[in-house]
Order: C-alpha cells, then sequence, then structure tokens
C-alpha cells in the first residue's frame, strides 16, 4: 500500500501553504538593507524551512 494520489495533493497543499503567506508578507513588508531578497530566495529555494525561518525570525527584521 503505498502513498495515494489524494494524499500527496494534501501533503503538497500543506507544505506550500506556508510558503505563500510567507511570500505574501514578505512582499508586502519593508526590511532593512537587501533583507528582503534574502527571505525571498530563501523561501524559493527552501520552501518549507525557509517559510518556518521566516516567521521565527525574519518577521523580528521588519521596518514598519
Amino acid at each position: 500500500m503505498g502513498i495515494g494520489y489524494f494524499e500527496l495533493m494534501i501533503i503538497l497543499v500543506m507544505c506550500s501553504f506556508p510558503a505563500l503567506l510567507a511570500f505574501i508578507d514578505i512582499i508586502r513588508s519593508d526590511f532593512a538593507g537587501n533583507n528582503k531578497l534574502f527571505w525571498l530566495l530563501a523561501v524559493a529555494l527552501f520552501p518549507l524551512v525557509g517559510s518556518l525561518a521566516y516567521f521565527v525570525l525574519g518577521k523580528k527584521q521588519k521596518l514598519s
């Protein structure tokens, strides 16, 4: 018994949802220097880990 198509789609949606929220928050926010570019690249290259790191560390770097 392997993983089915429906289960795979649920897993993919659950993994991409935090990345989508992180992208939206990063684009709407102001950062000092190149921090915005750094966080966009981190979330784009490592969606799950990058978005979790952004929500833990990056939100503190926002200017407003």
